[in-house]
């Protein structure tokens, strides 16, 4: 985004193919964003109209995701431009073909601290909170009491999701969950849900993404179940600032912050349950 420059010969905004997704990973990590390394194929599945790159004279320099989760709610990410083809008004036509693809909805992202006052200005979004990157190191034990994913009916655990996401996201979550290189717990009690949590492998070290949960206790359980699943590795964790809880469990087990995102509606911020919130699914994705 940012003034328009001198237009560059043979730039050309087009969607992105399937097989293209791992240059938009490539570019995230380029970017210090760290994302996991099966992060291209389960974005683009869940919504393949909604990822866009730009190339000039076909080499690809700059990408933007656009994902419609619903006629809703959508989440834009993924947007980057290579540095030496930065401020040439190319991030510009990135967002706009997003626009033009999302509509309507509500459209939420998680923005680096540097483009805050640009999104405000030239895409109208509002400021709502901070979300804050903390790491760790895994370990510790797998507490009893806890079952697989797998033992938890999709369709109960669609429902559960929902209360802490903006809009049904069967398709990102029916892979997200089977994702090979991760781990993934569900508190269950008397036949109800009461939290889950997800841990997968990326670029570098793990990530855990979402952790929700009724309560701090059930959150602190999975939480330590998924770190446990990882022994020595260093762990990541994305905690919205206005959930004091889950800050506190992030603090009591050593974890120091390392990266902030400013939560950005284009509309207002979605109904949902942020103190269930303990972690973040993707800053990718929301």
């Amino acid at each position: 985004m940012g003034k328009s420059h001198t237009e560059i010969k043979g730039l050309k905004i087009r969607k992105m193919r399937r097989d293209e997704a791992e240059f938009a990973i490539q570019m995230a990590t380029g970017e210090g964003w760290n994302p996991g390394i099966h992060d291209g194929e389960i974005f683009y599945e869940t919504d393949p109209e909604g990822f866009f790159i730009a190339e000039v004279e076909g080499d690809p320099i700059g990408c933007a995701s656009a994902v419609a989760y619903d006629d809703f709610f959508s989440f834009f990410g993924l947007y980057v431009v290579k540095p030496e083809f930065r401020e040439k008004g190319i991030g510009t036509k990135l967002t706009e073909k997003s626009l033009e693809h999302l509509e309507n909805r509500n459209i939420g992202l998680d923005g680096v601290l540097e483009n805050e006052k640009k999104y405000q200005e030239f895409m109208k979004f509002k400021s709502f909170y901070s979300n804050l990157r903390f790491e760790g190191i895994g370990g510790g034990k797998v507490l009893d009491g806890l079952v697989k994913i797998s033992d938890v009916s999709f369709k109960s655990l669609l429902e559960y999701d929902r209360e802490m996401f903006p809009a049904p996201r069967s398709t990102f979550l029916e892979k997200w969950i089977k994702q090979p290189d991760s781990y993934a717990f569900a508190a269950v009690e008397s036949g109800k849900l009461k939290g889950y949590g997800v841990i997968r492998k990326c670029q570098s070290g793990y990530k855990i993404g979402p952790l929700f949960a009724d309560d701090t206790i059930t959150a602190e359980e999975i939480f330590l179940a998924l770190k446990a699943s990882v022994p020595e590795e260093v762990i990541y964790l994305d905690v919205p600032e206005p959930n004091k809880k889950a800050m506190e469990i992030a603090n009591k087990y050593g974890m120091t912050v390392m990266f902030k995102t400013i939560r950005m509606y284009s509309r207002e911020e979605p109904d949902i349950n942020l103190e269930k919130v303990y972690g973040v699914t993707t800053f990718e994705l929301g």
